[in-house]
């Protein structure tokens, strides 16, 4: 590495020891933007790394809200708005037990660059709470996001920040955030994503991160003159990521045959069942021990099961791999796993899923790997589509959004890989996105001066 890069990461990691995840994207990201940095002495000369880093504002607040029983609850939120050199701040909300600021700045950093990699003219942030929605009534997440929105609201705005959803964030979250900054600012405005199709919402939102992956797979496999056709895949998570990965697979000829959650893993060598898995997780909101009552075919794996230091969804003779749950999801030994049993392609829908232990298996085999943040930017790609619907106050078809979404992961997979080859690491897809991401933001930066 660099001195410059090295020295950076060197000051990071004095600075915030306590951060592991943020620290975990930093090193992934530095160590890949050595080659662009040694060539284009500008960007240590206006510090671009050390400002880059930083986020240009870190919110956080005190969510206070009654529940069912009247006690009064009270949790920690925040909002990391990262970096605006090309647009207002974009990025979700996830609200889960094991959020707290590394976890967001971490999710922050990867975003600037996701959303740099669009084309799309949109910023990076993240933002959250450690509330957790499970096990909560519907009223008791109405006061949550009704109090959360209380002080998240001053901070946002259609062309300031506009949040989306993530883990634990959905429509219905997403629905009374917005029904509570409405009342609170009197303004009907695109100022959240993911909203409901009656009220400013895009069509196509809710699949388009799934259905992004497997269009960033299908162009990286074109390149290398293969397809999607008649491939087994691994996927993980049963959320909105990898049921809309798993219908997406199906329509291009793929066959998904794994699906997980906090609980266990279905494993059916005959595929998941797209419509169960929907009516298990989006209806009935069950966990997968219901999805292997109603298919017979499916073979169910409790946690309490696993092999120790290994996720059981990576343990199938699979051609493909979708982690689509959450961070560091697929440890070195899963990575081995996979390409031991003739795994060829990971592409990742979740946020950072894969180790840096896993990342160097994948890269040092060769094989069609996607990172993060080039593979899974169709969700803030779509969702930048909904705020130019919002802007001019119209709507498009799903024909129209999902065409529109193939097109960015189309032309997002080309970037990545051309700049690959510009530093001469071809099918290096890890080092081609974040050099492409970040030059677009860093020149932008220094563009706008210093202040």
């Amino acid at each position: 590495m660099s001195s410059y890069t090295q020295r950076v990461l060197d000051s990071l990691k004095a600075k915030y020891p306590y951060q592991p995840e943020f620290l975990q994207a930093a090193e992934e990201i530095l160590t890949t933007l050595q080659p662009v940095v040694e060539k284009e002495p500008k960007y240590e000369k206006y510090k671009i790394l050390e400002r880059m880093v930083e986020p240009e504002r870190t919110i956080s607040f005190r969510v206070e809200w009654v529940d069912d029983k009247g006690q009064v609850q009270v949790n920690k939120g925040y909002r990391v708005q990262f970096n605006s050199a090309i647009g207002p701040y974009k990025g979700g909300i996830r609200l889960h037990p094991t959020v707290n600021e590394g976890v967001l700045k971490f999710l922050g950093l990867e975003q600037i660059l996701k959303n740099s990699l669009t084309g799309t003219p949109i910023g990076g942030a993240k933002g959250g709470s450690d509330f957790d929605p499970k096990g909560k009534s519907e009223t008791e997440i109405m006061r949550f996001c009704q109090a959360f929105m209380i002080q998240l609201h001053r901070y946002i705005g259609a062309l300031v920040d506009v949040p989306a959803g993530d883990i634990g964030t959905g429509g219905r979250e997403i629905g009374y955030m917005y029904g509570a900054y409405k009342r609170l600012t009197t303004k009907y405005e695109g100022v959240l994503t993911g909203k409901g199709l009656n009220y400013g919402g895009s069509l196509a939102r809710t699949e388009a991160t799934g259905y992004g992956v497997v269009y960033f797979t299908d162009a990286m496999l074109k390149d290398r003159a293969d397809s999607l056709k008649g491939k087994k895949c691994a996927v993980s998570g049963s959320g909105n990521v990898a049921i809309y990965c798993c219908e997406k697979l199906y329509q291009l000829g793929a066959t998904p045959v794994t699906v997980s959650d906090s609980t266990g893993t279905i494993y059916d060598p005959n595929g998941i069942d797209v419509a169960v898995l929907k009516q298990v997780k989006e209806v009935e909101r069950a966990r997968l021990t219901r999805y292997a009552e109603l298919v017979k075919t499916a073979q169910y794996t409790p946690v309490e099961q696993y092999p120790a230091g290994k996720h059981q969804v990576w343990c199938y003779p699979v051609d493909c791999a979708f982690p689509c749950a959450t961070q560091n999801e697929l440890n070195e030994e899963d990575a081995k796993t996979l390409l031991q049993n003739g795994c060829k392609v990971v592409a990742e829908g979740a946020n950072m899923p894969s180790t840096l232990g896993a990342i160097k298996q994948f890269l040092d085999a060769k094989i069609a790997y996607g990172p993060a943040k080039a593979a899974n930017a169709g969700g803030v790609a779509t969702s930048q589509l909904e705020m130019e619907q919002n802007a001019g106050m119209t709507s498009w078809t799903f024909e129209e959004v999902d065409s529109k979404l193939h097109n960015i992961m189309t032309n997002l997979y080309k970037n990545a890989a051309d700049t690959a080859r510009e530093f001469g690491v071809e099918g290096n897809l890890v080092l081609g996105a974040n050099i492409a991401g970040f030059r677009k933001v860093a020149d932008a930066m220094i563009a706008q001066g210093v202040m």
